[in-house]
């Protein structure tokens, strides 16, 4: 399941997507305009910084903007930054994995197979940029 923190980020990353008349902006406008509490938006952005997905601009008219072309972010990347790994099975990660204690052969399990299939589907749509996924219009 997607983390709230994972959650919060992407809302984060595409709202300096969709706003960039807006940028740079406070952490608390943002926190206002897309209803995550601060203090929580602030350790977000202190990660997505981290990963350098977000910059932040000083001073009065400072605030947060992305790093860097959306066309360069994917939702993958965010997700990545918030809870590490996408599989749902450690013995499927590609980055980080690890095998399954009960399992005797990798090679002719199941489940190993399933996931995988599900993660390769799943991780493809995941990394496309964030300017594929189409603003919904009030």
């Amino acid at each position: 399941m997607l983390s709230k923190k994972a959650k919060y980020a992407i809302k984060t990353i595409l709202f300096l997507q969709d706003h960039p008349d807006l940028l740079p902006i406070s952490a608390k406008a943002i926190a206002e305009k897309e209803h995550i509490p601060y203090k929580f938006l602030e350790n977000i952005l202190r990660d997505l910084k981290s990963h350098q997905l977000v910059k932040s601009i000083r001073g009065a008219e400072g605030g947060y903007a992305l790093a860097k072309d959306p066309s360069q972010i994917s939702i993958a990347q965010v997700m990545r930054a918030m809870d590490g790994p996408i599989a749902l099975i450690p013995c499927i990660s590609e980055r980080f994995y690890e095998s399954c204690a009960e399992c005797e052969d990798e090679e002719t399990c199941r489940i190993r197979r399933l996931f995988a299939e599900v993660r390769t589907e799943m991780v493809e749509i995941l990394e496309r940029p964030i300017t594929t996924l189409a603003k919904e219009r009030e």
